[in-house]
């Protein structure tokens, strides 16, 4: 489904990534985990056409992305949800959904798996509060919204930074229920996180990323043995997230 393939980036002078590569499946879950600092918004960004790609390549299905325009990435079955969410906050949450519906039935006119009754069904509270303007939500209930809006597209790779940042563990926990559901229904997931317990629970496998390069690589059944080495968890995951 989706390859990265020696990927190299960065911000003007400063490189960032250093040869990075990692694949996704059809139909899998994969998270990416690191302490802050470690490259995993800049990674989803150069693969999401967001930031400038110096050396490697981005592929989705056969197809080479490296140098598409972000716009274009969803016609090839890809929808991001960013840290910072950039939904419009002075549109009501259906005016936002409404703009991605439209451009999910232009990019998979064939195949419209996430409806608004669909949507609303995942997300309840998005149906009371859909003439509610973004800026008035709290930020668990506008992350809903972000990833319905991403769900529109009609992808089958769904791209999340760090979803769970911020939020009270309720909602992430009804965010997690809904990822699960997904997954079982065979939607790709890429899950950027520093969270290991939150990538722990819905992902296959998992990437660890350090200093702009991948550094270790495990199946779901080997974190709680990556995580008993104290050395490594404190290392390349942070003190916060040693103790997971």
């Amino acid at each position: 489904m989706l390859a990265i393939k020696e990927l190299t980036a960065g911000y003007g002078q400063l490189r960032v990534l250093h040869g990075v590569s990692m694949h996704v499946g059809k139909g899998e879950a994969v998270a990416i985990v690191g302490a802050n600092g470690a490259g995993k918004t800049t990674l989803v960004n150069a693969v999401c056409g967001l930031g400038p790609v110096t050396q490697g390549r981005v592929i989705k299905d056969d197809v080479d992305l490296t140098s598409d325009a972000a716009h274009r990435r969803g016609r090839h079955g890809i929808a991001v949800v960013l840290e910072n969410r950039r939904l419009f906050g002075e549109m009501t949450v259906q005016e936002n959904l409404r703009l991605a519906e439209e451009h999910g039935r232009a990019y998979r006119s064939a195949n419209l798996q996430f409806t608004w009754q669909r949507i609303c069904e995942l997300f309840p509270l998005i149906a009371e509060r859909r003439r509610t303007r973004i800026e008035l939500l709290s930020g668990g209930q506008q992350q809903m919204v972000a990833i319905a809006r991403a769900l529109l597209l009609q992808p089958d790779l769904l791209i999340l930074d760090e979803p769970s940042t911020g939020l009270a563990p309720k909602i992430v926990k009804e965010i997690l229920h809904v990822l699960r559901g997904l997954r079982s229904e065979g939607m790709g997931i890429l899950l950027i996180e520093q969270n290991v317990g939150v990538a722990v629970e819905i992902t296959d496998r998992a990437y660890v990323m350090a200093l702009g390069r991948i550094v270790h690589e495990a199946a779901g059944t080997e974190w709680q043995t990556f995580l008993n080495d104290e050395r490594l968890a404190a290392a390349y995951l942070g003190k916060a997230s040693a103790g997971i």
